[in-house]
């Protein structure tokens, strides 16, 4: 299933980057555990929140110590996993394993699919776009790439220390579900572990173009060659995209959180479950909530479906296009209306960042901090630059979001938002977000990664 090629010397086990030999900088740097960043945002809630992060003094600029090209660009986040192995992954179809600014092995699925054989999209080409995640379980990296000749999504497990394929297989929707034509399937939002399965979620390509619904296929770890796959697909005719690039969150209480984009129907008389917050449990919706103006919602593409939930403790804070965000009631999603609070907010997406009871939120018009208070109001705290929209990233005792417009990384007091230092990463994609371990922060571009310490 593709060539492993490798070269160069292990990573630094637990450091953000390596140092020279038994230098004082790598004795220090061993006592201390740092936590993994195994998946989008951090962990399976996505909080983005990186609680071990090395602090950032206020007198101290991150140093640019690495810029790594790749064959391709990164869409998804870097993932470290395994005390401090730095993964990340490309559209040409391509696993890396990252130490320093040295490739140790480069893992590669296939050829990509070229956008011209596609029915609509703007990725040339089309390889791995969602982000991989880690199974400690089995130790391995689980990445899905899309293939052509024929064309399908295949799943494949990676030894992330030597990028050894331990296992594929194709996760595609299974042909008895209809409405779906598998081109037109796009896998952009991240995978995620839960319940010794890795979750996948599927969207449509830019464009909205030919047969698609938003669906989710689980595939059994322990035994990921020949199991049955679990899979859900949104009750709409056509559309409903789980396609955010944060993917499914696991819930707190069992089951899964997804956002779903508009789907067929703008009539109040026959809801699908588009436009909605939906939470899974054994293949069927066990919980939902939809605005009130689902239906109206869907005729204009103003749906919630471009923002990941963010969970934070018993509530569920949701926003998307109409620029309205919403509290949910966790353990119990109130269906159509019925939100604890909503308010006027912004257009909204990617992935939020939470820590403690405020939201971090990638709105179009620049970041902004929300409180959700004890009885599931919100209140605004801070906006910060317009510029700032990325999805946002906390450690360190700062705030990490990018410019993608200009290629910039922009580090933010957690309080007031205000722009505390500007590091340049060059371009990146519309939904790129950092990686944050020990004392480094990770950015993808679309030319490779790049790497910033303290």
């Amino acid at each position: 299933m593709g060539a492993l090629l490798t070269s160069g010397a292990a990573a630094s086990a637990r450091s953000g980057e390596p140092h020279a030999a038994g230098s004082p900088a790598q004795a220090r740097a061993a006592a201390v555990t740092y936590a993994d960043w195994e998946t989008y945002h951090g962990n399976r809630q996505r909080t983005g929140y990186a609680p071990t992060l090395k602090t950032l003094p206020l007198t101290t600029t991150p140093q640019s110590v690495w810029s790594v090209p790749l064959d391709g660009a990164v869409y998804g986040s870097p993932v470290i996993v395994a005390s401090g192995i730095k993964i990340v992954a490309t559209e040409n179809n391509t696993v890396y394993r990252i130490s320093g600014n040295t490739v140790v092995w480069a893992h590669h699925l296939g050829a990509p699919v070229p956008l011209s054989s596609l029915p609509c999209g703007n990725i040339n080409p089309l390889g791995i776009t969602g982000t991989p995640t880690y199974d400690p379980a089995t130790r391995s990296v689980v990445v899905v790439a899309e293939l052509p000749n024929p064309f399908r999504h295949v799943a494949v497990g990676l030894d992330p220390v030597t990028g050894v394929q331990r296992w594929f297989r194709n996760v595609d929707v299974p042909a008895t579900v209809p409405g779906i034509t598998p081109q037109a399937m796009q896998q952009r939002g991240a995978l995620l572990v839960s319940g010794r399965r890795v979750y996948v979620p599927y969207g449509g390509l830019a464009g909205d173009c030919s047969s698609y619904r938003g669906s989710v296929v689980g595939l059994d770890l322990d035994h990921p060659t020949s199991a049955v796959l679990w899979h859900f697909t949104v009750p709409t005719s056509r559309e409903g995209g789980i396609w955010t690039p944060p993917g499914p969150s696991e819930n707190p209480g069992g089951g899964l959180l997804v956002s779903v984009g508009n789907g067929a129907s703008t009539d109040n008389a026959h809801y699908d479950f588009s436009d909605s917050v939906l939470k899974l449990a054994f293949e069927q919706i066990a919980d939902s909530f939809s605005p009130s103006t689902w239906a109206s919602d869907n005729a204009v593409d103003a749906d919630l479906g471009s923002q990941g939930p963010a969970i934070v403790g018993s509530w569920v804070f949701a926003a998307g296009k109409s620029g309205t965000a919403y509290v949910l009631n966790r353990s119990n999603l109130p269906g159509i209306g019925g939100q604890t609070s909503s308010m006027a907010l912004c257009r909204s997406f990617g992935g939020t960042a939470v820590l403690g009871n405020v939201v971090y939120v990638p709105c179009t018009d620049g970041l902004r901090s929300v409180r959700i208070n004890a009885n599931g109001t919100m209140t605004l705290l801070q906006h910060a630059a317009a510029n700032i929209t990325g999805s946002p990233v906390i450690g360190g005792g700062r705030v990490w979001a990018l410019d993608s417009g200009a290629g910039v990384l922009h580090v933010l007091d957690p309080t007031t938002l205000a722009d505390q230092l500007s590091l340049p990463v060059g371009p990146v994609t519309r939904f790129a977000t950092p990686a944050l371990y020990g004392n480094a922060v990770f950015v993808g571009t679309t030319s490779g990664i790049r790497a910033y310490n303290w």
